[in-house]
């Protein structure tokens, strides 16, 4: 944020948001009876502690700190805000819900919410509240928050995920348009290497861009389970997906099996690469800076969906983060109303339109903020939360396919495939092998 955001940020925020940053939504912010009668009591002398991911751009954590110095001004409420890496949160909650203590709320990744929905407060009167008063909630939320019928979470959003790529070399490489079909992606790949301009993709134990190898998976009709928890990856449809997966590696700069969350960022600001999948920050990293090579690349950059499904159908995960409350906290009201405030739209949007749309919206009503059209390159991560694939598909959310989901199962199938370590089949096998562990009968 610039200094007059800084300086002017507490006394302009309402304003501006309720005027300036929606567009031709107004309609879907009139709250209903139920969203007008909403209220807790925050218990006396509160105090909080949230534990967040750190940022990946600037803009996100100067507004959410700057958000929450307001809630602290406007309720009394004191507020700390501990933040650490992605890899880091998830086993710190798991830790938390274990022993009975640490921060009141945690804001973590995925489906942490289902590994231990016994130790958590349950929202659904906020969750009601908020989707009432916001359009609703897009139904992946329901999967991601919901468990036994309640809410046990309250989702931040998601960190959007979309191809990311030089539309210059692009062009260089025959293409007019990105492709929306894996084929014609493949052979944008292909096109992009003979070029001298590869893409890369991470192949580690990523926690958000990793996610890319599960779209690869979905979208040649494989996947994990079935809608009754079967464990069925070994099957020929993702063995086709592995068999295009060696396609892509063959074509990605070298090193892609060890990237974690950062690399691909830094390949590709570094100029290493021409197209990956990432979130937002890449193009954020190089809009803000004030160097004019990095200027030129940021005018270079564009977004774009992932390819469709041999179904058709968009088949992305998203990382999406839960946001909560740990029925250890002594104050479990005042953590409510820290949410509920943060998730007001005098809040959100500003913060969203910060990080130039970083965590794209699980409520419908914020679609119609203006900076998602203002620059169109923002545009595909718009629709992420929406339009996003849960990580326990095709079967339910629970422990097992949150177990599965942070250990990597697919990401690591699609790596040892890729790199010959075994054979489609074999990495299948084990696959398969590993997911039955979660999914036991």
């Amino acid at each position: 944020m610039d200094e007059f955001k800084r300086r002017d940020f507490l006394k302009t925020t309402a304003g501006v948001a309720a005027t300036t940053a929606l567009g031709a939504g107004p309609a879907l912010f009139a709250p209903d009876a139920a969203a007008q009668t909403y209220k807790v009591v925050p218990e006396k002398g509160a105090k909080l502690r949230v534990l967040r991911w750190k940022r990946f751009v600037q803009g996100d954590e100067d507004v959410w700190i700057a958000n929450t110095k307001k809630f602290t001004q406007m309720t009394g409420i004191e507020v700390r805000v501990d933040q650490e890496g992605w890899e880091d949160v998830r086993p710190k909650a798991a830790v938390a819900a274990n022993i009975g203590s640490g921060p009141d709320i945690i804001i973590s990744t995925m489906e942490d919410a289902h590994q231990y929905p016994d130790k958590l407060v349950d929202v659904t009167d906020l969750a009601n509240y908020l989707g009432a008063k916001y359009g609703g909630w897009y139904p992946i939320a329901k999967d991601y928050a919901m468990h036994g019928g309640k809410w046990v979470a309250i989702m931040m959003g998601a960190a959007g995920n979309a191809m990311v790529y030089r539309e210059s070399m692009l062009k260089a490489a025959g293409f007019e348009t990105f492709p929306r079909d894996v084929p014609g992606f493949v052979k944008l790949c292909q096109a992009l290497k003979a070029k001298g301009t590869p893409a890369g993709f991470a192949l580690g134990n990523a926690t958000g861009d990793s996610s890319w190898t599960h779209w690869l998976v979905w979208a040649h009709g494989g996947k994990l389970v079935d809608a009754k928890n079967n464990v069925v990856i070994n099957s020929p449809e993702t063995i086709a997906a592995l068999e295009t997966g060696k396609q892509l590696y063959e074509t990605f700069i070298p090193g892609t099996l060890s990237w974690l969350d950062p690399n691909n960022n830094k390949a590709f600001l570094d100029g290493q690469i021409s197209l990956t999948a990432n979130g937002i920050s890449v193009y954020y990293a190089a809009k803000t800076s004030q160097d004019p090579k990095m200027q030129a690349l940021a005018n270079d950059i564009q977004h774009a969906y992932f390819p469709l499904g041999h179904d058709g159908k968009a088949r992305e995960l998203n990382l999406v983060f839960p946001m909560m409350i740990f029925k250890y906290s002594k104050y479990p009201n005042a953590a409510k109303e820290y949410l509920r405030f943060m998730m007001e739209k005098e809040q959100y949007v500003p913060w969203q339109e910060a990080s130039i749309g970083y965590v794209c919206h699980p409520l419908a009503a914020y679609e119609s903020s203006a900076f998602w059209t203002a620059d169109p390159k923002k545009t595909p991560y718009r629709d992420c939360f929406k339009n996003g694939t849960p990580g326990g598909y095709a079967g339910t959310m629970g422990y097992a396919s949150a177990a599965a989901l942070a250990d990597f199962i697919i990401p690591n199938m699609v790596a040892e495939a890729a790199s010959g370590a075994k054979s489609p089949k074999e990495a299948a096998e084990r696959a398969q092998q590993r997911a039955e562990r979660y999914y036991k009968v």
